[in-house]
């Protein structure tokens, strides 16, 4: 399973939301390109950006500091927040990012998504955010009556790189992650699934691991010292 240390980006600087709360932010640093660093000197070998202010306004904000960091590390980075048109996806892969990360665009215009998933194949990744099984969108603020099971369903036949399920009930609040929703969600979708929200323990990862998910993302947690990349990628293995 792949640890993937997560840099979320809040005008211009490292920050954590709480249940991706903008009201609730936590600043962790000035230098994302420092913070990226430090996450490769302890062991990470790909990094999840996410562009907190173009998830909220659906267009790309944090580009300059989203390049500092592509250019301080050389690992697969992949971002998201705000991808909602082909030429930011171009824009994007032309900085040298692996992967996007497409969301609410893709629940709200789901033939748009299959095409761009055909132009730049293996390069998309669906994030699908979930409040009690169900779809949320833009940026969390609303929460749909589509279950994320079933959308990840309509989209498994196409060539993404990677399906993210985040459960927001968990993410930011160090209470460890949903693990039933997670395998659940594994074991129903033909695609690599990573698990976002709520990992804060080597026994977190270790269940996670067990539970066949393919990567999982690790935020708050590395940020207050509850565990560590390296302790994170060890238990992976």
């Amino acid at each position: 399973m792949e640890i993937w240390p997560a840099i979320d980006l809040l005008g211009g600087k490292c920050v954590r939301l709480q249940q991706g709360d903008y009201n609730r932010e936590t600043i962790y640093g000035d230098d994302p390109a420092e913070m990226a660093k430090r996450w490769v000197e302890e062991g990470a070998d790909c990094l999840h950006l996410v562009d907190l202010d173009g998830a909220k306004d659906g267009s790309l904000k944090n580009r300059d500091a989203i390049s500092a960091i592509i250019h301080a590390v050389n690992i697969p980075c992949e971002v998201g927040g705000g991808i909602r048109d082909e030429a930011t996806i171009e824009q994007l892969l032309s900085l040298g990012l692996s992967r996007l990360v497409i969301g609410t665009k893709a629940l709200r215009e789901p033939e748009w998504f299959a095409a761009m998933c055909e132009r730049f194949p293996n390069k998309l990744v669906l994030g699908i955010d979930a409040k009690e099984g169900m779809v949320a969108t833009d940026g969390w603020l609303e929460v749909s009556t589509t279950s994320a099971i079933d959308l990840a369903k309509t989209y498994e036949h196409l060539p993404i790189a990677a399906l993210i399920y985040t459960d927001i009930a968990t993410d930011g609040m160090l209470a460890g992650p949903n693990v039933p929703a997670m395998q659940a969600m594994k074991e129903a979708v033909n695609l690599p699934v990573v698990a976002s929200g709520g990992v804060t323990s080597v026994e977190d990862v270790k269940h996670l691991t067990a539970a066949g998910l393919d990567g999982a993302i690790v935020g708050r947690a590395l940020y207050e010292n509850r565990l560590t990349v390296r302790e994170a990628v060890a238990a992976a293995k």
